[in-house]
């Protein structure tokens, strides 16, 4: 069976094919202001490099904060569920999964079959997810792609008190003016948004496997800091975390079939 997985995220949207389980495809563009048309090129994408037809896909998930725009979507799948099964996908033995994107961040903590068995989610806080570190990079003015190994090169832990982006960022504007070295501010950036979705998974229970999606994933420095916050091993993060719910709405979008 070939089913798709869209993600209609409020920075990119994402789009997975599986073929009987197996990945061959994979699709992803800016939202923008137009998410239709945004969910309409991901899949295109997609189709192009799994080397089939759009005609071949039996069915589709959609899911993300844009899911409304996945117009031709089979199956509605709910952002938690999207997260659990992508997760579940990957790492089986994994019982607690966070999901941390530019927008928003969530947790959940599974069952055996990868089912969500509770959750909590942070949508409304800048401060904890993706966009904050964009915003902080923006005060120290340098590029979202230095930001993480910038963050490892400091073993210097500086508190960041402020609750919110805003007042976050001031804080930061002062720790350049007193000539405080960037990778210490790096550092205590990360370790403040690190902090509030370790306190966010606490809520929820850390297994020992703790499974890792989102854009966020991909920064270094993010990953060791929550992996200090958490008092872990390791958090286990599949290749392209990005994809992780676009995978778990695929994988929904085939189970709902059966």
């Amino acid at each position: 069976m070939i089913t798709a997985g869209i993600d209609c995220g409020a920075k990119t949207t994402k789009t997975v094919i599986l073929k009987d389980g197996t990945i061959i495809g994979k699709g992803m563009v800016p939202t923008g202001f137009d998410p239709v048309n945004a969910v309409e090129d991901s899949l295109d994408n997609a189709v192009k490099q799994a080397g089939i037809a759009r005609e071949d896909i039996q069915r589709i998930g959609g899911t993300g904060s844009g899911k409304a725009a996945v117009r031709i979507a089979n199956a509605s799948v709910n952002d938690i569920k999207a997260m659990a099964r992508g997760a579940f996908y990957f790492f089986p033995k994994a019982r607690t999964v966070a999901d941390v994107g530019a927008e928003e961040s969530r947790a959940a903590r599974l069952d055996v079959k990868g089912h969500p068995v509770d959750f909590a989610t942070n949508e409304k806080c800048a401060a904890g997810a993706g966009a904050f570190i964009e915003a902080m990079a923006r005060a120290l003015e340098v590029s979202i792609e230095e930001m993480g190994p910038l963050c490892l090169q400091s073993d210097r832990q500086l508190p960041l008190n402020a609750q919110c982006a805003i007042f976050a960022e001031s804080e930061v504007v002062g720790l350049i003016h007193s000539k405080t070295a960037t990778p210490d501010i790096s550092r205590a950036i990360h370790d403040s948004i690190a902090g509030r979705i370790a306190s966010m998974i606490r809520r929820i229970g850390v297994n020992e496997d703790v499974a890792l999606l989102g854009g966020l994933a991909l920064n270094p420095g993010f990953v060791a800091s929550i992996t200090r916050q958490l008092n872990v091993d390791r958090l286990y993060t599949p290749p392209d975390p990005e994809f992780g719910a676009a995978v778990g709405a695929a994988v929904s979008a085939a189970e709902t079939s059966k």
